[in-house]
């Protein structure tokens, strides 16, 4: 199994075009989840400030976007700040916000012609006004898209996901909504920030490190993981592409057999 589990680590050879080749469009995965890992160091190991990873890690997730909707792909959630990101150094947390709010309203545009429909998740209530401001800005233009779903993941944290749900589900029980007794699983998936989309089928995670990070923890059960050495600043569309085909060469049982 850990094989299997490891089995993208080693980065392709082949160009683009003989990648794109292989890829079967009828057997891409609905969902896709990228835990965006390795801007700082890639950065470090250059003599670069970390900013400078972070900066050209928004190169990369521009690249994956794009093919994203080349390839008609339903979901794309990304893991851009998490919950305990605020531990990090204050300089380091103004740029990353910075970066949001610029990537936001320079990209926008080309989002919207190009039919995406923006959805943050997270507490968002907490972020800075200017983030706030330029997140609600890319809800309200891109409300009424009806191509690729990006899941923005902002302030967002696997645990406090759950823990919002069980509150929520707690009032209703307090409140005569719903009995104890009613809870299932769907109850709880109607209750986190992914309502009303499919579980991730294929996980990327960059940088090397094989963990989770806090990421999805519900929706994870069942995904497939893509694991790579590459620093998510070098992640781009030939390994977004071999993620894919390792994906669908993958058997999927759902804790079943294939019969």
């Amino acid at each position: 199994m850990l094989k299997r589990l490891l089995g993208g680590r080693h980065k392709s050879t082949l160009s683009e075009e003989e990648l794109m080749k292989q890829l079967d469009i009828s057997k891409l995965p609905v969902h896709v989840a990228i835990i965006m890992d390795g801007n700082g160091r890639w950065a470090t190991r250059r003599g670069a400030p970390r900013s400078f990873g972070h900066r050209a890690g928004v190169n990369a997730l521009r690249e994956v976007v794009k093919l994203s909707v080349e390839l008609k792909l339903k979901y794309l959630t990304v893991y851009a700040f998490s919950t305990e990101n605020w531990k990090r150094p204050r300089e380091e947390v103004n740029i990353l916000m910075n970066l949001l709010v610029e990537y936001l309203y320079k990209e926008i545009d080309e989002l919207c012609a190009n039919n995406v429909h923006i959805n943050p998740m997270g507490i968002l209530s907490e972020l800075p006004p200017k983030p706030r401001e330029a997140v609600d800005m890319a809800i309200r233009r891109s409300k009424n898209n009806t191509g690729l779903v990006f899941n923005v993941a902002l302030n967002y944290g696997g645990r406090s996901e759950l823990l919002k749900a069980v509150r929520e589900i707690g009032q209703k029980i307090n409140s005569g909504e719903i009995k104890v007794e009613e809870i299932n699983e769907q109850v709880i998936a109607d209750h986190l920030f992914t309502k009303g989309q499919p579980d991730p089928d294929l996980l990327i995670r960059p940088s090397g490190d094989c963990r989770v990070s806090n990421f999805l923890l519900w929706q994870l059960a069942y995904t497939e993981f893509w694991l790579t050495d590459v620093m998510w600043p070098d992640f781009g569309r030939r390994e977004f592409l071999q993620a894919l085909l390792d994906f669908q060469k993958r058997e999927r049982r759902f804790g079943g057999l294939i019969t």
